[in-house]
Formats: C-alpha cells, structure tokens, sequence
C-alpha cells in the first residue's frame, strides 16, 4: 500500500493508531480535548469506544464530538468532563448535571495550565501535516490548545490533510509530539441559524451608527453578535481583533469592508484565536497571510487588546438589570455558554484610545412574554459583567449609553431602550427601589418605531460628524448639561430671557408635551471616544392654523457649521407628514443668523417686527 504524500512525511517511529496511542492513558488520567471545530474527532470516537477508560477528567473549551455520548448512562461513570464554555450542543447536558462548567476569563485558562492549578496528563489535538521543515499546523484552533500542548506530559496529534495550516502562532513542531495519528475526515463544521429578522435588522442599524469607519472590531461568541455584521457593509477600512473567525465575516472579507488597514497592532491582518465555520472559511484561511493566529492569553489580553486604538468590542447577553448589570452565561441557576472573553474585551475596549463596548440583546425572549431588560436579574443569574465595565447597550429599540452615568440615568436610558410595554412596569420598580425620582415620567409605551427614519447623518465642516435624531426622555441629563454649557447671549436668544435653571421639574414639563406628532424636538449629538454630547437642538410645537413654532439652539462651538439649516430641513419634513402647513418663527432682532437660515430655506417667507424688537417670520411650506 502507497501512502500518501502527506503521511510519507510523519516519523515512522511515532506512526500509530488510536487506539495503540490511547492505550498510554491510564485510568485517573486528565485529558485536554482540542476545542471546537478544531477537536480531533476520531481520537475522540476511538478513546469512547474503549470500555477500558476509566475515572477520565476531561477538559475542553467549546465541545461537540461529545454530545453524542455524554448522554449514555455509563458516560458519567467513566468521565467527568469540564467545560470552559458551555455549546448548544452540551447546553442539555448543563442543565441535567452531567458536566461541570468552569467560569474563567478566557485569557486566563492558560494560567491555570502553566501554573499547573490545571494539571494536564495528556492533550488531544488535531493538526495539519507537517511541513518539509516538521512544523504541524493546530490550524483553526490555536486559543488555549497552544498552552495545553506546552503543559501536558504526552502529546497525541490527530493529522487531518484538511486541517488549514495558519499563519501565526500556530506551529508545532513533530519533535513537540509523542503520537502521530493519520486520519483525514471532514473538520467539525458551524453554522449557527443567523436569524434576519426586523429585531435583528434593527439592532443592526443601531450598531451601525455606532460603529465609525476605520474601527477595529471584536466580534463575541453567539448568533446575535454574527447576525449583524451583515449592517456593517457599509463601513470603509474596518480591522478585526476577535477571537472567533466565523462565516458571516467572509462577506466583509471578500467586499474589502475588512482591510485592517487603520490598526494600530498588526496593521493588515486580522487578529484571531480559533475559526469555527464552513469548508468554505476553512479553505479561505488556510495559508492566508490575511489572519494571524494566537493563543488566547494573547487576543483576550486587555491589555493587548489595549494597544487597537478605536477598538470597538460586540457582544450578547441574556439580559441586563437597570443599573447596567450583565448576565451573559447562564439562565436563572441554568448554565447557558460562558464567561469567555465579553471581560476581557469590555475592559480592553475602555482602555483603548477611542474605543468602547457594545453589548446588544433582543429586548424581549420567549415570544414576547418576558423582558430581558430587568429591574434586577433572575435569581441564580451570574453577573459576568459589572455595571462599571459597561458602555452602550443595544436592542432593537436604540441604545442606551451607560458609561459615566449614574443610577437615574441608566435606568432611564435602558427603559428607553426596553420593549414599551414593559417600559411602565420597569419606571414603577426603579421608583420602588429608590432608582430614580417619584415624579418621574415614564417613557411612551408606544413603539416609536417609526422614529428610526429620523435618523440622519451630517458630515460638518470641521471634519466631524453629526448625528441627527429624537430627543428622548433618557437624555434628560445630556439636555441639561447641554443648557449649562450655553454661554448666557445664546440662552437669551433662543428664551429670550436669562433663563439661569434648567432643573429637572423644568425637564418634564417640556417632555410632557413631547408627543413627536405636534410637539417635536431633534437633538444633534456628536461622537467623542465612546460617549456622544448634545451639541444642537431644534424644535416645534403646535401653534395655530396649520403653522408650528419652531426653534432652535446650536452650541456656541458648532454654531457655522450648517447644523441648523439641516434641522430645519428635517423638522419641515416630519411636520409635513403630520400635517402642518408651515412654520412660525419669533427671532430676535439681531440673530442675522438664524434670519438667514429662514430666508434661504423659504424665500417668501412674511417678516414682521414687533414693538419689543423681535422678528415673527412665517414661512409657508413649499407643496
């Protein structure tokens, strides 16, 4: 029999089958499993097969050959196995008990085998055939695979022909490894069920207007974070230092919306741990210089992650209290995945040089029966995220922005972003618990859906961006602070008088009157390193015979740049849907630039000065 190629170039010395290698490892054994789609599937198969396995301490990160047997009533007998990250394919297995979850950060798994707190007799891995200087590839699975293979005392390698050989840190040399088994089969493939659905498209857009052209992304594990990278398409220049390479990035790949071309660490190449996806991801990885592998203490380090600037971090939850508290891995006293890297890549994010997190859900789970935006977490649910390490939070409803604030107005800013008919019941338990003011008005409890086509984008002439939308009762505190930083002449010429407070009693009364039909206001907010501040905003109200009145401030340090002439344009367009047949404007008599704003816009607009000084312009919509 003519071997292949491949196989010609193991050591014939070290050439066994499984089962001949597996026979090394004695009952009590602790045993390292290749993780993910980078598992060594047939070792797996032929170490169950063996009867003889006794009292096996397994450890694995992401698990899938597993599933089929952990179920077998002997499987438990013979094994304990440990997880890091629980997969969907083991989530019934957690909830039945049958395998022990170890909550770790995942830059830190490698500690723990290094320090030997893990001791590890044996590594099960999966590489590519050597090449002709004896280097094997670990291929789609570097992350805690790389420490594991330096810490165990035996080494068995399963050499797969369809093992993608990666560029980086990925290369074992044959001398490194005690057993070589040739196997080739088709690598474990994943395909999550990307759900494109009108919650997921909305977060979607939410996230896209986050997320600037030239950042560097983090992707989380999970369906959601992979969902929305379909809305990113649009982006220029983006760079990637993740964990996980899936499919639902190669479209990014191949449309160069990807070019890692603005990092600032390893510019050029995308930055990752492990690749779990389809023959077609596994085919565009392989020998690609585009990727860089590393082991996980590297990528999940925050303080490497650190050194991107612009480092923009996604990720899930299963829900989020009011005060900004995370649960990402379990479900009541269920174990649902994992800690993983969403820490590490939060706190890395925050030290970034204008970078930050985002963590986005669906604002409701069980058909719409349960919120997951909660006045406190589940009972047995697991914080894996402070409410300090938290930036913005998504759903399909907006974001809300959490970083700097306080507890009155997280809790504003996340009802707001809660399904509306949860928003009431979530403002009473605040008030219960002391969160926020008695007096407090609550958000509408209508889906103000329709306020996502207010969204507009403006390009300033200093080179910044403005973004135009809904004022919204969560941005009482951004409002306000926007007032105080008024010089006292722009206050007087949008109040006529020195209005000197802007409290919160004089905050609702103006939201009260916010109905966004015949009482409409537009706020304009720009970007500055993971937070916004209101720098604009623009106004009308109902007047009289078909006419609104319409008002408008500009922050002194953006006043020239064209602002209020867009939102004039914007709030024309939103009155005209509601029905109004023009505005009405009462402008003091030397603000010659909002005079000119009105006449450019509507020619024929009527002036008439008063006896006090004013101007009253009506300006009649154009049909």
């Amino acid at each position: 029999m003519v071997l292949p190629k491949w196989q010609r170039k193991l050591p014939q010395d070290k050439t066994v089958t499984a089962q001949t290698a597996l026979a090394s490892i004695k009952n009590g054994c602790r045993v390292f499993l290749g993780t993910g789609c980078g598992e060594p599937q047939h070792l797996i198969h032929a170490m169950m097969a063996d009867m003889s396995f006794q009292d096996i301490m397994i450890y694995q990160m992401l698990s899938h050959t597993l599933a089929q047997y952990v179920d077998a009533p002997t499987f438990a007998r013979r094994f304990s196995l440990k997880l890091f990250f629980i997969s969907e394919p083991m989530r019934k297995a957690a909830f039945e008990g049958k395998i022990d979850y170890l909550p770790t950060y995942l830059s830190q798994i490698p500690k723990l085998f290094d320090s030997r707190q893990i001791g590890l007799d044996v590594a099960l891995i999966q590489v590519s055939p050597p090449d002709h200087f004896g280097f094997c590839s670990l291929g789609v699975s570097v992350d805690i695979t790389r420490s594991a293979i330096e810490n165990a005392k035996m080494i068995i390698a399963q050499v797969n022909p369809r093992m993608p050989r990666t560029w980086g840190d990925s290369l074992v040399h044959m001398d490194k490894v005690d057993f070589f088994i040739p196997h080739e089969e088709p690598l474990v493939t994943y395909q999550p069920n990307l759900q494109d659905d009108q919650v997921t498209r909305r977060i979607g857009h939410f996230i896209s207007q986050l997320v600037r052209d030239g950042d560097t992304l983090q992707i989380g594990f999970g369906m959601l974070p992979n969902a929305i990278l379909p809305y990113l398409a649009g982006k220029k220049d983006l760079g990637l230092h993740t964990q996980l390479i899936t499919d639902a990035m190669l479209p990014l790949f191949k449309q160069q919306v990807v070019t890692n071309k603005q990092k600032s660490l390893l510019p050029r190449r995308v930055v990752a741990s492990l690749c779990m996806g389809t023959e077609e991801l596994y085919r565009f990885v392989d020998d690609n210089p585009f990727f860089y592998f590393r082991s996980s203490e590297f990528v999940s380090d925050p303080l490497v992650i650190a050194r991107n600037d612009n480092l923009v971090s996604i990720s899930s939850a299963l829900e989020v209290d009011l005060t900004g508290q995370v649960c990402s891995d379990s479900l009541g006293y269920r174990f649902f995945s994992g800690i993983g890297d969403q820490v590490d890549f939060l706190r890395g994010a925050a030290m970034s040089k204008g970078g930050f997190s985002i963590v986005a859900l669906p604002s409701t789970a069980k058909n719409g029966e349960v919120s997951r935006i909660v006045s406190h977490l589940s009972e047995g649910a697991g914080v894996a995220t402070t409410r300090g390490d938290v930036n913005f939070v998504v759903t399909e409803y907006g974001y809300a922005e959490l970083q700097g604030k306080g507890i009155y107005q997280r809790v504003m800013e996340l009802a707001q972003i809660a399904h509306p008919k949860f928003r009431a019941q979530l403002i009473n338990a605040a008030k219960k618990h002391h969160y926020i003011f008695a007096d407090q008005l609550p958000p509408l409890e209508q889906d103000l859906i329709f306020l996502e086509k207010y969204d507009w984008r403006i390009d300033l002439k200093n080179g910044r961006t403005a973004f135009i939308r809904p004022l919204y009762p969560s941005d009482e505190f951004d409002y306000r602070n926007f007032f105080y930083s008024l010089k006292e002449e722009t206050i007087y010429r949008r109040f006529f008088y020195k209005m000197r407070l802007f409290s919160h009693e004089v905050v609702q009364e103006q939201w009260a009157e916010v109905d966004y039909h015949d009482n409409m206001s537009l706020i304009g907010r720009v970007q500055n390193e993971g937070h916004s501040e209101v720098i604009a905003i623009g106004s009308y109200s109902l007047d009289k015979d078909g006419y609104a009145e319409v008002a408008f401030v500009v922050h002194d340090d953006y006043q020239g740049q064209g602002i209020a002439r867009h939102m004039l344009e914007y709030l024309e367009q939103i009155a005209k849907e509601n029905s109004f047949i023009g505005f009405v404007a009462t402008v003091m008599g030397d603000n010659h630039a909002m005079l000119a704003v009105f006449s450019k816009r509507y020619p024929h607009a009527a002036v008439h000065p008063t006896p006090t000084g004013e101007i009253v312009v009506t300006m009649p919509f154009v049909p």
